[in-house]
Order: C-alpha cells, then sequence, then structure tokens
C-alpha cells in the first residue's frame, strides 16, 4: 500500500541507491588497482636486478592490510572504499630509493608517474560505476 507521503517509497529507493553504489564501486575498485600495479611494474622493468621489487608491487582491496614495510605508508587496513597500490615488503625496503635515487645511484622513478598517468582514468571508471549503479537502481 503507498503511504499518503510517499516518505518510506523514498527512503527505500535512497537506500538501494547507497547499496548499489557500495556493490559497483568494488569491481572499478578492483580493475582500477590491478592496471596500476601491472604499469608500475612495467615501468619498474628497467631497475629490474633481481625482480624483487617488482613481484612486492602489491594491490589491496578494501578490508585487506598492506604488507609490512611497504611504500608509501606502510601497514595498514584499506578503507571500505579505496584500493591501495604499494611497493616494497619485508624483504624488498628499498623501493623508495629506486623511486627517489640516493646519492650514489640515479633515481629510476616508476611509482609516482604511473600513478599520476593513470589516476584520472581510474576515477572515471571509478565514477561512471557508481553513476550507472545509480541510475539502475532508481530505475528498479
Amino acid at each position: 500500500m503507498r503511504s499518503e507521503s510517499g516518505l518510506p517509497e523514498t527512503l527505500a529507493a535512497f537506500e538501494r541507491v547507497v547499496e548499489a553504489a557500495r556493490e559497483a564501486v568494488k569491481p572499478a575498485l578492483e580493475k582500477s588497482g590491478e592496471e596500476m600495479a601491472n604499469a608500475m611494474r612495467f615501468a619498474a622493468m628497467p631497475s629490474r636486478a633481481t625482480g624483487k621489487l617488482i613481484e612486492s608491487i602489491a594491490v589491496t582491496l578494501p578490508g585487506e592490510t598492506t604488507p609490512p614495510y611497504s611504500q608509501p605508508g606502510g601497514s595498514r587496513v584499506a578503507g571500505p572504499f579505496e584500493a591501495i597500490v604499494t611497493a616494497g615488503n619485508k624483504d624488498v625496503r628499498y623501493a623508495h630509493l629506486v623511486e627517489y635515487g640516493t646519492s650514489k645511484a640515479e633515481a629510476q622513478p616508476y611509482f609516482w608517474p604511473v600513478y599520476r598517468l593513470l589516476k584520472a582514468r581510474a576515477t572515471r571508471r571509478i565514477t561512471r560505476a557508481i553513476n550507472k549503479s545509480i541510475k539502475e537502481a532508481f530505475d528498479a
């Protein structure tokens, strides 16, 4: 039965929209994170000595914990709407030295140039997924 004010139906529609957006953002986050990590692995190829740095580039999805000693920021738990791309781990503690260089080694940037290159693309993908889910939820 439809209420006189329509408030319960409107609130239910808003709840559907919120839940749809939460579910739609997860695949977009994962795809964007993996795309960024793969590009960083490719960009790190010139610095390849053992391959451990390239193997240490990882994507942390919502609710997961980043590897210890990873750059940037070390170990932390990803929030519900974030995917974190990191380089380094407990065995590879030199990711920042490759990125920025040292007094004896030239910088070989692989992390931040890729991030700056792909950030807008990831933002558009996530925004599209959310907008599409909102439209579909309101039409339901």
